[in-house]
């Protein structure tokens, strides 16, 4: 399928999502994929909200990228969630500053705090989230749907993305002068913490500097659980 083709399925798929679910939100972490979808939802002129996360310990590109973004699209400001201060200072306190590093399930905690109790605050009472997920991006994202039931915040997930390549993304960027995250120009293709982000070599997958540590098959922090049940939306 053409880009072409995609943009329109993308646009198409905007659109349904906006009228069936009017308090539907997107999840922008600033990655390329989800300056995509910001750009082709201030295009379309739709009134679809978005929320990001600041775990604190972001990169000071994504930052230099959230000021960026303000100033694009200053018709639709991105809301931006924290976490806890006291659940941070608690998982200091028990692991140290960097023990994520120690285990799976110590970075999973951290992940918890600092990412997965805030999206609870951002989805609630909301009936629909849109991501940027795509297939080609990880081994546990190959079974995901466009539209899925997301059980574990009950409520529907979109990801109009799902089937575009990395070229596709870049081609769109590239094509509508998007702003983007300055490590996408240093082989980072996926972002996240800081702390838990590299660079990657040629060659390597696209997630490979996600917790690089770990297996391949961990590398989910709970935003995105593996196989979504699907359903109509």
């Amino acid at each position: 399928m053409s880009l072409e083709a995609k943009l329109d399925a993308a646009a198409a798929c905007l659109r349904a999502i906006a009228a069936e679910h009017p308090d539907v939100v997107l999840a922008n972490s600033y990655g390329a994929e989800d300056m995509v979808l910001t750009d082709l939802i201030v295009r379309l002129g739709l009134p679809i909200a978005a929320f990001s996360l600041d775990t604190g310990r972001l990169p000071a590109e994504t930052y230099d990228l959230m000021q960026r973004v303000e100033e694009r699209y200053p018709s639709h400001p991105v809301t931006v969630y924290f976490p806890q201060a006291a659940a941070v200072e608690h998982y200091v306190k028990l692991h140290g500053i960097n023990g994520f590093y120690q285990s799976v399930d110590q970075r999973k905690s951290c992940c918890q705090v600092r990412k997965l109790e805030p999206l609870r605050r951002a989805l609630a009472g909301r009936s629909a989230w849109i991501t940027g997920l795509r297939r080609e991006q990880s081994p546990t994202r190959q079974d995901l749907q466009v539209s899925a039931y997301d059980a574990d915040n009950g409520l529907q997930k979109f990801s109009p993305l799902l089937d575009w390549s990395e070229r596709d993304v870049w081609d769109y960027l590239r094509a509508q002068e998007v702003p983007y995250n300055a490590l996408h120009d240093r082989h980072y293709p996926s972002i996240g913490c800081a702390p838990c982000t590299r660079a990657i070599s040629v060659g390597e997958d696209v997630r490979a500097g996600r917790w690089w540590w770990e297996n391949p098959e961990s590398k989910e922090c709970g935003l995105h659980q593996a196989s979504p049940l699907k359903r109509p939306a």
